[in-house]
């Protein structure tokens, strides 16, 4: 155990020099949420202004009901692309030289997955402190704010898991590119992130319960506008945290059944 832990140190370490030195992906990771805050939360601002679309959102403030929605979009982008590095680790022959060393192979998407959630982190503290200058007020207060960025980074790890699994079996990142576009939108418009369920038609709404984004962010909305309602929080965190560690375990069986 010692020896795998320091084995996912290390790849850690190495995700994470590589994530400082891109400065233009650090930027645009942090620039395209607050875009999404500015101009979404500007538009639907109106809505709060009818007692039926205040009632619907659950919040006097549409920027209040939005931020957890975007902290778990933030988190689903940066999961999405984590593949990329293992395609890039492949192409220039590191990947090769990480599984033929004497290191445990499931410390190789470990260590990725563990620097992706300290990435998830940073950014989606960067939204939230963002949000708060904006306006936004967590009910719950620090503990909310923890819990907030933890769900985040939790989903995150489900969609970075997904990402680097397809990488470990696909050798174009314009493939990967292509399946996880097609995953994210639908995951993103068919969830509660946006807008709130109960304004959506029955069909939609149907999806949109059973989608893991709404799973996360029901449970973060709950406690950003409401408090520790835990009726409401439970039940989306528990499946949150399960479809995490089943995505973490079946990602490490990837890498140990052998990366093509």
């Amino acid at each position: 155990m010692p020896r795998m832990l320091s084995d996912v140190y290390w790849i850690f370490w190495r995700e994470m020099r590589r994530f400082a030195r891109q400065k233009s992906r650090i930027a645009v990771s942090i620039v395209q949420p607050v875009v999404w805050l500015v101009l979404m939360g500007s538009n639907m601002a109106g809505l709060t202004r009818n007692p039926i679309g205040a009632k619907m959102l659950g919040t006097s403030s549409y920027l209040t009901f939005m931020t957890p929605g975007i902290m778990v979009m933030t988190a689903l982008f940066g999961g999405v692309f984590g593949g990329t590095s293992v395609i890039w680790d492949r192409r220039l022959g590191i990947l090769n030289k990480m599984l033929a060393a004497p290191i445990s192979r499931a410390s190789v998407p470990l260590g990725k997955l563990l620097a992706m959630m300290v990435q998830n982190w940073v950014q989606v503290v960067m939204i939230l402190l963002i949000a708060v200058i904006m306006g936004v007020r967590i009910a719950t207060g620090l503990g909310g704010v923890l819990f907030l960025v933890l769900m985040a980074s939790l989903f995150g790890m489900i969609m970075g898991s997904i990402s680097l699994s397809l990488a470990a079996r696909l050798k174009s990142i314009e493939t990967l590119f292509a399946i996880t576009n097609f995953l994210t939108m639908p995951l993103m418009f068919t969830s509660s992130a946006i807008f709130p369920i109960r304004a959506m038609p029955p069909w939609l709404q149907a999806i949109a319960r059973v989608n893991p984004l709404s799973y996360a962010v029901t449970p973060m909305r709950t406690v950003a506008t409401q408090g520790w309602l835990w009726g409401q929080i439970w039940p989306g965190a528990l499946m949150t945290a399960a479809l995490a560690i089943v995505a973490v375990l079946f990602t490490i069986r990837q890498f140990q059944r052998g990366v093509v």
